[in-house]
């Protein structure tokens, strides 16, 4: 990944600096995010919702944990689906999620650089399943994580999902195309709604069309300078 970040900084791909940006943005956005998302959390564990506390209390007992958790995913991804296409909505698109899509070829740190109704309004299907489906509190715990992960591991760009599994799988190399191409792979897991939609697109760089295959391509034809592809000189201005 450094490899791409270093020669959109020189080229006109993506923001200068382009870490610290992702970084600052996220850090002024989830402080706004989490004060509507602690709230809905107090309504969830103060007995408002459909979470319990013992495996006994679900009518399904364990098989109940595992149902829910693909449900959990199921539900989530589907409401993300519709959620992420109606923020590209071109009456909608700039108040809120075009922020995001400044970072064409993104970096982990993107994962929550969201404006903040973008970033409440997508996380906004965590909270509404547990309102509506018994769910384990700590296996909603545990689920909370593994988005957040997951959301994370979707801005790498390093294309790390099994081969076998990108059909199905949203991984990061489909979430790059999102951010190249705009109008494909919305979401968040699967590829089941991109298919169903018509958003579906095949990563580019399972095709040997990815950044750092082209990135890699210019600099064997000897059109990026090696110097260039390590970031700007020290004699470059700073914004």
């Amino acid at each position: 990944m450094d490899l791409v970040l270093n020669v959109a900084d020189h080229y006109v791909l993506t923001p200068y600096n382009q870490v610290r940006r992702e970084i600052k943005y996220a850090m002024t956005s989830l402080p706004v995010i989490s004060i509507p998302t602690v709230a809905l959390f107090f309504y969830e564990v103060r007995g408002y919702s459909k979470l319990y506390d013992n495996v006994h209390d679900s009518p399904l007992g364990w098989p109940g944990l595992f149902l829910s958790m693909i449900s959990f995913l199921l539900f989530t991804d589907m409401c993300i689906y519709w959620i992420h296409r109606f923020l590209h909505h071109r009456l909608i698109y700039k108040l809120f999620h075009k922020p995001h899509h400044v970072w064409k070829i993104p970096s982990p740190f993107a994962s929550h650089a969201f404006h903040p109704v973008d970033g409440f309004m997508q996380g906004l299907p965590y909270h509404i399943y547990p309102f509506m489906f018994p769910l384990h509190k700590v296996l909603y715990l545990g689920l909370y994580v593994f988005v957040n992960i997951w959301t994370i591991s979707i801005h790498d760009g390093d294309y790390r999902i099994p081969l076998a599994l990108t059909p199905a799988i949203n991984g990061s190399a489909h979430h790059t195309d999102h951010h190249l191409f705009f109008d494909y792979n919305y979401g968040q897991y699967f590829t089941l709604w991109d298919r169903l939609g018509g958003s579906y697109r095949h990563p580019s760089a399972l095709l040997g069309k990815g950044p750092h295959d082209l990135i890699r391509k210019l600099q064997a034809e000897g059109k990026l300078g090696e110097d260039r592809g390590k970031g700007r000189g020290s004699g470059s201005k700073e914004e």
